[in-house]
């Protein structure tokens, strides 16, 4: 028997819903769909830049938000 790829399942007892979800997370974790949407469109250097700065304004938005207190409801 020859040794199965990295992103292959092999169905056994005829559950193929079960090798379909272990696939889906296999293809998940290896990151094949991110980098497959990455590289859909060309976004020019510019352009990668201004996305890549306001992301981490917005998650340093969000951690100053996550360490604020809670507002007063009485």
């Amino acid at each position: 028997m020859t040794k199965p790829h990295a992103r292959s399942v092999i169905v056994q007892d005829n559950n193929v819903e079960k090798a379909l979800r272990k696939f889906k997370k296999k293809v998940q974790n290896s990151g094949i769909l991110n980098d497959l949407r990455e590289h859909e469109f060309y976004v020019k250097p510019t352009t990668a830049r201004k996305l890549k700065r306001s992301a981490a304004k917005n998650r340093w938005r969000k951690q100053l938000e996550a360490q604020q207190l809670p507002p007063r409801t009485y």
